[in-house]
């Protein structure tokens, strides 16, 4: 490892990144692909399906538009926690990718920042085909869903942290299916995708004020329907979140692949 720790050469990370890209050309036809198509389903389903037949409106809001706009976290969620985690074991464990990436100019730090920077550009990217397809069902543009894709990236960037510090932890990769189960499938379902948490009990409320993906559907929804002051304390929420996640993967990391 190089002696300047710390210090974050943007060249090397620039080159971990630009791996990625070029690995990325390999398969991003099925990757867009399936980033528009689930956004689609889940707005036929509940959206259509559930608003056509049991919900009308959530707070004066079109059902559809409601699950609509929350499904952003849905897909920043899954295109970034799951392919950071899966990804990351795979070129540590099985392709040996990192080993030769270390051998070069670059640490452990600048490899991290490289791979969540990616995957959060892309997250952030894939994050919006859902408020895309929504106005096809009616969601009217407007000039601050320009803020989105942010709030999508910053939001990506601490999962993808999250990722790659659970591939730094598990030591087999079904193990997974814990940390799905555990994490990330209760953030989901308790983020306001689908229903409003004040039909919660209490401490469900509490709860998912803690949750990053319950502050990014509440960002998105009003970049769609009204700005309001607490977003800019949700959105620093969130840069803190993705700080603290980023510190805590370098350091898993650097455990993993130096000690």
């Amino acid at each position: 490892m190089k002696d300047r720790i710390g210090r974050l050469e943007w060249a090397a990370i620039a080159a971990v990144m630009g791996r990625e890209f070029a690995n990325f050309r390999t398969f991003w036809k099925s990757t867009t692909f399936t980033s528009v198509l689930e956004p689609a389903v889940y707005l036929l389903a509940f959206g259509l399906g559930l608003g056509a037949t049991l919900v009308d409106d959530v707070g004066g809001i079109p059902y559809v538009e409601f699950v609509g706009t929350g499904i952003v976290a849905t897909a920043v969620i899954f295109s970034s926690a799951l392919p950071a985690m899966f990804g990351t074991f795979v070129k540590h464990r099985f392709q040996r990718t990192y080993d030769a990436i270390l051998a070069a100019p670059v640490d452990v730090e600048e490899l991290v920042t490289g791979e969540m920077l990616w995957i959060g550009i892309r997250a952030g990217f894939f994050g919006c085909f859902p408020l895309i397809v929504t106005m096809f069902f009616g969601l009217d543009p407007v000039a601050t869903m320009l803020l989105v894709p942010l709030y999508a990236f910053v939001t990506a960037l601490g999962f993808a942290a999250f990722g790659i510090t659970m591939a730094a932890t598990v030591s087999k990769i079904d193990q997974f299916n814990y940390v799905t189960t555990l994490f990330i499938t209760p953030l989901f379902l308790v983020a306001g995708t689908f229903f409003p948490i004040s039909e919660l009990p209490e401490g469900f409320q509490v709860a998912a004020q803690f949750n990053p993906l319950y502050q990014l559907v509440q960002l998105v929804r009003n970049a769609c329907f009204g700005l309001e002051a607490v977003d800019l304390l949700r959105f620093t929420g969130l840069v803190v979140f993705s700080v603290v996640m980023w510190r805590l993967a370098v350091s898993r990391m650097e455990k993993r692949l130096i000690d």
